[in-house]
């Protein structure tokens, strides 16, 4: 059973703001690196911010995806 269109508006809203956060920690560590050079703190920091915006772009793919399915079933 798909959920609801307000559902998947819900769940790409929330996945848009992740990918938000994910681009502010990644420019917030490169400043970092800017400022004080490489250090092992921002380099977890980009990689972390790296791997959650992979996941909120694919919660977001697969959001839209899901809404074409239900644009589909009820056209």
């Amino acid at each position: 059973m798909l959920p609801s269109m307000s559902t998947i508006s819900s769940i790409s809203a929330q996945a848009a703001a992740g990918l938000h956060r994910a681009t502010d920690r990644l420019g917030a560590a490169a400043s970092s690196i800017a400022e004080a050079g490489p250090g092992i703190a921002a380099a977890v920091e980009t990689m972390q911010a790296r791997t959650d915006f992979k996941a909120n772009a694919a919660v977001l793919r697969t959001a839209n995806e899901m809404m074409g399915a239900l644009l589909d079933i009820t056209a």
